[in-house]
């Protein structure tokens, strides 16, 4: 029987918390809406927890991977299919550089897991926009969009999103919650880890966010990432990626990408 691989995770009190907000506030506030025969709300109206703000990486876990560049051919805790080996014992950092590529690891399947910030607005109100100060990258999330059939591929792909009504997309807390889910297709090739571990443009990035609040007040983002790759995965690769609440953008500082 197969095991899904999953990055070694942080277990504090937050993953612990369940969300505030349940699904049934979102059916009793679109019934209302349907009672009084106006429409329902929108994404931004319906949302169930507030995900906006300036958040920062809490490394607390795979330290080595994400702090520093891995030694070439180290893909611990990665199930790599044996194509995807070759591929990674074949990193040349320097010709991603000279081809223009030092944002491969900077692409939708592993940007949460580089070290920095997360801004997130709604640009409009079917639409989540989420910056990363790291490789200043921006990511939109489409409430009942639709991926493009042609065109070309990019880092951050194409992403859907909608409110998920089982907390953490059945690994977080038990009970309902209000998650968001983001699935993210047409993805431009790029690497799992900084090291030259890869992903395809045919891979499928499954996310969940959650928003945590400890009794003390401080707040919590919680990320669950699977990534499906037939190309260059043997299996499911699953991490859990925790960021803390900041203030205010005061400590935002966008970088350009590096491919060492």
């Amino acid at each position: 029987m197969k095991q899904r691989f999953r990055a070694r995770r942080f277990a504090p009190s937050i993953v612990a918390a369940a969300a505030v907000f349940t699904a049934a506030i979102l059916t009793t506030t679109s019934a209302t809406f349907a009672q009084r025969g106006g429409p329902p709300p929108t994404p931004r109206a319906a949302a169930p927890e507030d995900l906006t703000g300036y958040w920062v990486s809490l490394v607390t876990e795979d330290w080595r991977y994400r702090m520093v560049t891995p030694a070439k051919g180290d893909y611990d805790g990665i199930p790599v299919s044996i194509e995807g080996k070759k591929l990674a014992d074949a990193w040349d950092p320097a010709k991603d550089e000279a081809a223009g590529n030092q944002c491969k690891a900077y692409g939708a399947a592993a940007i949460t897991r580089v070290p920095g910030r997360l801004h997130i607005t709604w640009q409009d109100d079917k639409t989540l926009k989420v910056e990363a100060d790291a490789g200043t990258q921006t990511r939109l999330f489409f409430f009942g969009g639709k991926p493009p059939q042609t065109g070309p591929l990019e880092w951050q792909g194409y992403s859907v999103a909608s409110w998920d009504h089982q907390a953490g997309g059945g690994f977080g807390p038990p009970g309902p919650g209000g998650s968001l889910k983001v699935v993210t297709t047409r993805l431009r090739a790029g690497y799992l880890r900084k090291n030259g571990v890869p992903y395809g443009s045919n891979a499928v990035v499954t996310e969940y966010f959650d928003a945590v609040k400890e009794p003390d007040g401080e707040q919590y983002l919680i990320v669950k990432t699977l990534v499906d790759d037939p190309q260059y995965l043997a299996q499911q690769f699953i991490t859990s990626t925790h960021f803390k609440k900041e203030p205010d953008g005061s400590r935002w500082h966008p970088s350009v990408c590096s491919a060492r």
